[in-house]
């Protein structure tokens, strides 16, 4: 999910140190003291467990398209008659899976919330996937109902038999179901006001991502991972200043589909008891507009929006006092986009972190968020979170490294994944026999105990923080009759991060062009797995096992950069 560049001035890395078959794991914790973790709550009452009788009142979800509040008490009260009605109308019970095809909105949280008092799991899918993408989701998680819009609902006409659409506006096409008509004639008396009795070892959430490489797969998280680590973030003696119960209004711009939003925004805002305003889509002065009208003083950003709100002349017309943290996070920010940040926004703290959908999500933060700050170096993404634990693991020979010494960042703690759904394989591979999930990025622990990252090993590209994995690319490029091979990489890109770049080896006689493959690709992937540029080659490098070399078509992407 989160990853941080490495400051430009790094402390002197050491090589890996000789091998030591006796030697321990060197162990990196936070430096804030491990908390009580309330895993025995399922997550939705340990969201609701302190605002709902202290502040029931308070403002908890604000929808920017329409500016309706909704309390605490409303929003609890309309989560148990969605579930009420998931359960009656549409059949969903304990263990069963609800797919959430929405941009950000009110329904969205609602759906989540009644899932989880029902027993049942919530994969949230994005609405600009095709309708392959979504397809292949809900197959793989067994979608019961999609809950969803409208507009998107042509997008559902590949999915099987006994899936049940469920529509969020009033005008819902033929055979679909009304969300608000059906949660308004929904008896909430139906449903526990505690929800279904859960165990903290059951799956709550599904989001899909395709770990260190490979193709799309569902990440299970349970209540008790996802409560630990939103308690991990804003629980204890030493809460982080980033959020403030009954105070705070938090920007939620970043979807919800993105386990950053849905877990340090929204989770962590209703455990605090803040005002979460949703933003269904990013547009610059819609979001400047909504930060100045609800007086927002938290908002959770990504580098494209750093760069928006650093160098965009608009903002200057905006009341942008208010905000006092910004939290970036799902990608790279540099040192000179940070400066440029705080420039704008001299009175906001701004703060990094780093972790992935897998890990829970986070897995350290910035220690400029903790109760008594110290200021983080630049590029850091700060310690490593409580009730958790960090090693660095050389990837050579698998032994733990000390301070300094660069190797894969190995977390290990409650927060983490359960694993990846129905595909043991690709959970022993991620999470080895001792716990240790193996994120695939390349970093090190200095001796302040922050956390830098400096490479990867995983072949994802992070378009603005959205996973393309390359092998996706690549099976749908190898589907078309008239390509022989290829192979797909990142290409530096500074408002993106990354985009998708392809080397492809057209079949003999082929006359393919690259306009003619980018179009191919564009009509089965979401946006921002489009290919960017197409590379005509006569082969692919490949070692002599057959591995495709991406370093080796990494340099020749940025020789042509330079070149050009």
């Amino acid at each position: 999910m989160i990853t941080v560049a490495a400051p430009e001035t790094q402390p002197q890395l050491q090589q890996p140190p000789p091998a030591v078959d006796d030697a321990g794991p060197t162990v990196f914790r936070s430096r804030l003291p491990d908390i009580r973790l309330p895993n025995h709550l399922p997550l939705h009452a340990y969201c609701f467990e302190k605002s709902l009788p202290s502040i029931p009142s308070s403002p908890c979800l604000i929808s920017a398209s329409t500016g309706r509040t909704f309390s605490y008490a409303e929003t609890h009260l309309l989560s148990r008659r969605t579930a009420a009605f998931l359960s009656s109308r549409c059949g969903v019970g304990r263990g069963d899976v609800v797919m959430v095809l929405l941009q950000n909105c009110p329904e969205f949280v609602l759906s989540f919330l009644a899932a989880s008092m029902l027993g049942a799991v919530t994969t949230a899918a994005n609405p600009f996937c095709t309708p392959s993408e979504i397809a292949k989701q809900a197959s793989a998680s067994g979608a019961k109902a999609v809950v969803t819009q409208s507009l998107y609902t042509p997008k559902l006409a590949n999915l099987t038999d006994g899936t049940v659409v469920v529509v969020t506006t009033d005008n819902s096409p033929a055979g679909c179901l009304s969300f608000w008509d059906e949660i308004g004639a929904a008896d909430e008396g139906s449903v526990d006001p505690e929800g279904t009795a859960v165990g903290p070892d059951e799956a709550v959430a599904m989001p899909f991502s395709s770990g260190t490489t490979g193709l799309p797969k569902g990440v299970v998280l349970t209540h008790g991972s996802v409560v630990a680590s939103v308690a991990q973030q804003v629980d204890g003696d030493n809460p982080n200043l980033w959020l403030r119960p009954g105070e705070d209004v938090m920007l939620c711009v970043l979807p919800l589909f993105h386990i950053f939003s849905l877990n340090s925004v929204l989770l962590c805002g209703l455990r605090a008891g803040a005002a979460v305003v949703l933003m269904a889509r990013f547009e610059m002065e819609g979001m400047l507009g909504m930060i100045e009208r609800w007086r927002v003083t938290v908002a959770a950003v990504v580098p494209p929006l750093v760069l928006a709100l650093a160098k965009n002349p608009v903002v200057e017309r905006y009341d942008l006092g208010s905000v006092r943290v910004v939290l970036s996070g799902a990608a790279p920010l540099g040192k000179e986009l940070e400066a440029a940040l705080q420039g704008r926004l001299p009175q906001a703290v701004l703060g990094q972190g780093y972790g992935m959908t897998e890990a829970g999500p986070v897995i350290s933060m910035c220690p400029a968020f903790a109760k008594h700050p110290t200021p983080a170096k630049s590029g850091s993404c700060g310690t490593v979170v409580r009730n958790a634990e960090l090693k660095v693991m050389d990837p050579e020979t698998g032994l733990s490294l000390g301070r300094n010494h660069p190797g894969e960042i190995c977390i290990r703690g409650p927060q983490i994944m359960k694993g990846y759904l129905n595909d043991p394989a690709a959970t022993s591979a991620t999470i080895d026999v001792d716990g240790w999930l193996h994120t695939g990025d390349i970093g090190y622990v200095d001796d302040d105990d922050e956390v830098f990252i400096v490479d990867r090993v995983k072949e994802l590209i992070k378009f603005k923080g959205f996973q393309v994995p390359p092998a996706e690319l690549e099976a749908l490029l190898l589907s078309h009759p008239s390509i022989a091979d290829a192979a797909v990489v990142p290409q530096k890109d500074e408002v993106a991060g990354e985009v998708p770049v392809a080397f492809v080896v057209p079949s003999k006689d082929s006359d393919l062009t690259e306009e003619a493959i980018k179009e191919f690709i564009s009509k089965q992937v979401v946006f921002y797995k489009r290919l960017q540029r197409v590379y005509l080659t006569h082969a692919i490098p490949k070692s002599p096992a057959g591995k495709i070399l991406r370093k080796d078509l990494r340099a020749k992407v940025a020789a042509f950069l330079n070149d050009s």
